[in-house]
Formats: C-alpha cells, sequence, structure tokens
C-alpha cells in the first residue's frame, strides 16, 4: 500500500519556495514520543514499587541524616530536613505537569475514540433501518405470492375442471356413431 504524503512533491520542474526557517522541520513524531515518555513517567509514578521506592528512599534520608556520623549529615534535622523537602517539592512539580499532560493525551485518544464510536453506531442504525426495510418489502412480496394451499386448491380445480371437459367429450363422442372407411354403416361407440 502506498504511503499518502500530505506535502507536496517536489520535482524539478516545480520552485522550491520560499524557507520560513533556517532549520528543517522535524516531523511530528517528537512530540509524539514527548507524549509518550510523560505518559510512561505519569504511568510509572502511579505504582505501588515507585511509592515503595519514594518511602524508602525518605526513610533512608531521614535515618542517615539522624543517626550518621556527624562528619558525613548533609541535612540537618533541627532545620526540618530541608534539602529533602527541597527535592520532594522539585519532584511534585515535575510530576504533576507530566500527570496533566498524560491526561490530555487519554483526553484525546478517548475523544478520537468516542468519535469513531459515534461513526460505527450511525452505520449499524443506517444497517439495521435497511435491514428492517427490506424485511418488511420481503414480507409485502410474500403476502402477494401464492401459498402452496392456494396453489394446491387451483391445481385441484383446474383438475376437477379437465375430469368434467373429459367426461362431457367422452359422453359426447360416445353418441355419436362412427363411420368405418369400408362405407359400412355406421356403428356407435
Amino acid at each position: 500500500m502506498a504511503r499518502t504524503d500530505s506535502r507536496p512533491q517536489r520535482t524539478l520542474e516545480s520552485p522550491k519556495g520560499r524557507r520560513t526557517s533556517v532549520l528543517p522541520r522535524r516531523p511530528v513524531a517528537g512530540r509524539d514520543r514527548f507524549g509518550r515518555a510523560t505518559e510512561a513517567i505519569a504511568r510509572a509514578m502511579g505504582t505501588p514499587f515507585f511509592l515503595i521506592g519514594l518511602t524508602l528512599f525518605c526513610v533512608v534520608w531521614i535515618a542517615f541524616n539522624t543517626y550518621g556520623p556527624e562528619s558525613l549529615r548533609f541535612d540537618s534535622a533541627a532545620i526540618g530536613f530541608t534539602a529533602l523537602t527541597l527535592i520532594l517539592s522539585l519532584q511534585a512539580s515535575y510530576a504533576a505537569p507530566l500527570i496533566l499532560l498524560a491526561q490530555n493525551r487519554q483526553d484525546d485518544r478517548d475523544r478520537v475514540q468516542f468519535e469513531q464510536d459515534r461513526q460505527r453506531a450511525e452505520r449499524n442504525l443506517a444497517d439495521t433501518e435497511y435491514l428492517a426495510r427490506e424485511v418488511v418489502a420481503l414480507r409485502l412480496a410474500l403476502q402477494d405470492m401464492a401459498s402452496k394451499e392456494f396453489i394446491r386448491a387451483e391445481l385441484r380445480s383446474l383438475l376437477d375442471e379437465l375430469d368434467r371437459d373429459r367426461d362431457r367429450v367422452s359422453t359426447a363422442t360416445s353418441s355419436i356413431p362412427v363411420v368405418s372407411s369400408k362405407g359400412d354403416r355406421p356403428t356407435p361407440r
């Protein structure tokens, strides 16, 4: 199957046209790749593995900065683990827009799916109406068509009429004298 491209085909006979940018435009696939990445990140953030991992990270952070060697502690418990708070805030500030982007993509997919379902339902309705009209037409045609009983009754009446005609003809011919070819007297049948 041939690929259809919305861009006009450039041949040597047609002019190149004006360029609007210095760099060539990238196809839309780059935006789609970013959208897929945001969905993967949002999907990963909603898993139990991520929640358990984040909880373990925070527990280790707090435990190390509370019970670790004084010279190696980098976030003080006295001021409320400021670095941990900043890290969690940064993670939340990136997570919210990524989740919203993933939701927007899902809304777009749902909208397309809804439109396809609506079109399919319209086609099914049209097909059903067409089939209903055809069934009604067949029923009307069958009502006009002779049934087996009607045909049998007609054939019986025709046979009875033929029998009556044959009986009439046979009684009429039996009363007519037949002349033999020898010229003798006629003999009744």
